[in-house]
């Protein structure tokens, strides 16, 4: 769903529209054009919204502020007088966001975190922090604590490069020679489209990506980076000495405090900006590129920014990182697409670029559909008046850059929808930025990218580890966005922030080529795709999470399309055999052997499957058996999985805690006992039960036990997911993981080569789970 912005900016947007005049409703209604749309938002925006997101504004507050920069300084020596240096660290970060440039309490943030870091091993950074607080003028009579600490820094450092040095001696030739020959094919990261696939058109599918030739799975398909994103503000739990114990002193981190608001690459020791609270980099030169591209205007808006929505974010992000000059440039084919020409592309291509591919430059960005005409009237006034007061709000932060060429093309940029309109002073040529803002706001509904990263949860300590996926930002990918949807998808999306990747393919790539470190997407072939087959992926419905039905109604929503992918229509084609079949009353319910496996669930009587049952609407199961017939609600059904669900949530929450496993291991054999529904092996509920009694035991350090456990959780999820699944292949990582553990060799010998496999196809041959699975194969096999 579309990140919109905060409630009470909608609701006086509602009534705003709710009180307008029915003419003016269906003059809204029927504009056509993305430009005459904003041009009458930007004249019903009055001082009274500009006054109320003031209002709203001021409990997202982005200031400076001297007593938060101590309080949280007092809390980072509180985590560090518990040696919980990764919090302790975090905090003194957002002290120094919060301190005043030149204050005291800047000096003091940056010399308490140069500590911490030491402590963390982190000893360059150590020393870069205590070169800035003396810089920020240090308090005198302390400074031989920092001097002390540069000295056992400049310490580890030597050191450090000495057993390098020995490291790289002609004595460890030989022993070098492998990580030589790994590392050869290690290079910087080559953006753009493989050879074995072209960009195609047609008035159906749009802009899509089509294999020209062969395709393994595994294969590299596309490298792309985000053309702008925006980081997702929200809790994240801090990885610390206590795990989520930390939770109960509420202290906790979003991922806007632990990550460059550029390039996302998460940092403990973050550059804050000079001019507000919120944005931090990896780097000054993080900064210094996010202040050129857009910060310097979203610095001052930064409260309003937060009330209205990461999508405003973003498309505001993306506008003026583009510019007035690569705006009017992309802006030129709509201004003349209703004047006669002759064709212009070679070989009798298309030239417009609505239909052709420009690459990751803005033009592919600006050219997206963005479906006027099928979002709805309230959404389009709704994204109008958010664009057009952020457009007055500009308007009064500042002149624009002198980079900026506003003489413009003479016609219609020239031309300003209001001249009276409040915002002459800015420049009236400057229109057409806010008409690219809601332009991409409304492209972001259908093309918006969530990245997605791997999390650590529990504690740091722990004999047990397990992962769970966030969303830690939302961006907009200019080469990702002609990929279209299927609910089995051919294709693996890997993301990866802050370092170089190999390019995988170096040759014959498209000619928008570069190298960079920062947010990447890797997108390999699940499985083998032929000449002239389109490449797939999904945008979040997928047929092994969700029913057909409710995965169309869903893309339906938010994508305008009626998904008529394979899984759909073979599924909609086995629904309604079945369907057919339970009308007929066929020979299958009564040999015991039919019905719909598909349920994983089991009659409580007898143990046999379950199938959906034609009476009642279908609101219900009845045994497969026709001796027994036992029939089961809907609503049972629903209530028995939640109580399932629950206590799964809480045998969790007991190993996170680092309780003692087997309390976690009572809570889920008093789950699996309960009277009444039954799981089938291959249920995904059952897969999840497996797994986390898998995980008790291996609290307990039973490594058997939990190994069999995990067997049978790793059947579940090749039922659910498939075999060839980067699912099956995690769950497979961590089976390795506990025969290794518990000295299995055999079997993790036998575990770890189909791992190694299926992590291999999804994700690439550079992983840290492979790398890990070779350690241990090679332990095991010296």
């Amino acid at each position: 769903m579309m990140d919109l912005p905060c409630v009470q900016w909608q609701d006086h947007v509602a009534q705003k529209w709710i009180g307008l005049d029915p003419e003016l409703k269906e003059t809204l209604t029927s504009q056509l054009e993305v430009d005459d749309l904003f041009k009458c938002a930007l004249t019903l925006t009055t001082p009274d919204d500009l006054d109320f997101v003031r209002s709203i504004s001021s409990g997202y507050s982005a200031q400076k502020d001297a007593e938060l920069a101590a309080t949280c300084r007092e809390k980072g020596n509180c985590s560090f007088q518990t040696r919980d240096y990764p919090a302790a660290a975090l905090h003194y970060s957002q002290g120094l966001c919060f301190a005043h440039q030149g204050s005291e309490q800047l000096s003091l943030c940056f010399a308490n975190r140069s500590a911490a870091l030491y402590h963390l091993q982190r000893y360059q950074e150590s020393l870069d922090d205590i070169d800035k607080a003396i810089k920020n003028s240090y308090p005198s009579h302390l400074l031989h604590k920092l001097e002390d600490r540069r000295t056992q820094c400049l310490k580890h450092l030597s050191v450090g490069q000495k057993a390098k040095e020995d490291h790289h001696n002609p004595a460890s030739e030989n022993h070098k020679t492998p990580d030589r020959v790994k590392g050869a094919s290690v290079g910087l990261l080559t953006f753009g489209i493989c050879p074995q696939a072209a960009v195609g058109f047609s008035s159906e599918r749009g802009r899509h990506l089509v294999a020209a030739e062969r395709i393994a799975a595994g294969e590299v398909i596309l490298h792309d980076r985000p053309y702008s994103c925006v980081l997702i503000p929200g809790m994240e739990e801090v990885k610390g000495k206590g795990g989520r114990q930390h939770a109960e002193r509420g202290v906790l981190f979003g991922v806007e405090h632990r990550r460059c608001h550029r390039c996302l690459t998460e940092t403990p020791c973050p550059v804050p900006c000079e001019g507000c609270s919120y944005s931090r980099y990896c780097s000054t030169s993080c900064q210094r590129d996010a202040w050129e591209e857009h910060h310097r205007w979203e610095c001052p808006l930064g409260a309003d920014l937060k009330t209205m929505g990461v999508m405003s974010q973003l498309a505001l992000r993306v506008t003026l990182k583009a510019g007035l000059k690569n705006i009017r440039m992309a802006r030129d084919p709509i201004r003349d697409e209703h004047t006669e020409s002759e064709p212009s592309g070679r070989n009798g291509e298309s030239s417009d670029p609505c239909t052709s591919y420009c690459g990751d430059s803005y033009p592919s960005v600006f050219h997206l559909q963005h479906h006027l005409n099928r979002h709805s009237p309230e959404v389009r006034f709704l994204c109008a008046i958010t664009v057009a007061t952020l457009f007055v709000k500009l308007s009064k932060a500042g002149p624009p850059p002198a980079s900026w060429d506003l003489s413009g093309p003479s016609g219609a940029d020239r031309q300003s929808p209001d001249q009276e309109g409040g915002i002459a002073d800015w420049s009236s040529n400057l229109w057409p930025l806010g008409s690219a803002v809601l332009r991409h706001i409304l492209q972001l509904r259908c093309n918006a990218q969530a990245i997605l990263m791997q999390q650590d949860t529990g504690a740091a300590n722990s004999p047990v580890q397990s992962s769970r996926e966030i969303r830690i930002a939302t961006a907009i990918f200019p080469t990702l966005s002609l990929l279209n949807h299927s609910c089995c998808p051919n294709t693996s999306l890997v993301f990866s922030t802050g370092t170089s990747l190999s390019a995988d393919f170096s040759e014959s790539v498209t000619e928008h080529r570069s190298t960079a470190r920062g947010v990447t997407v890797t997108v390999r072939a699940s499985k083998a795709i032929t000449p002239g087959q389109e490449i797939l992926h999904c945008y979040g419905p997928h047929s092994s999470r969700m029913a057909t039905r409710q995965r169309q109604r869903l893309l339906q929503e938010q994508y305008y399309f009626l998904c008529r992918c394979e899984a759909c229509t073979l599924q909609q084609q086995q629904q309604q055999q079945e369907e057919e079949e339970d009308e007929e009353e066929g020979r299958q319910q009564g040999s015991g052997v039919g019905g719909s496996p598909q349920s994983g669930l089991l009659c409580g009587k007898c143990k046999g499957s379950l199938k959906k049952s034609s009476e009642d609407g279908g609101n219900g199961f009845i045994c497969s058996q026709s001796s027994c017939a036992h029939r089961v609600s809907l609503s049972e059904v629903s209530r028995r999985l939640q109580e399932i669900r629950v206590d799964l949530e809480k045998a969790v929450d007991l190993m996170e805690r680092e309780k003692p496993g087997d309390e976690a291991l009572r809570l889920l054999r008093r789950t699996r006992s309960q009277p009444g529904l039954t799981l089938a092996e291959t249920h995904p509920v059952q897969g999840e039960l497996e797994d986390a009694t898998a995980r008790a035991y291996a609290t307990m350090g039973d490594w058997n036990n939990a190994a069999s456990h995990l067997e049978r959780s790793a059947a579940a999820i090749g039922s659910q997911y498939g075999e060839d699944s980067i699912e099956l292949g995690q769950q497979l990582f961590k089976l390795a993981q506990l025969h290794f553990n518990g000295g299995a060799r055999g079997p993790a010998l036998s575990v770890i080569p189909k791992a190694r496999q299926l992590l291999c196809l999804h994700g690439g041959p550079l992983s840290h789970q492979i790398q890990e699975l070779q350690a241990m194969e090679d332990c095991l096999q010296g």
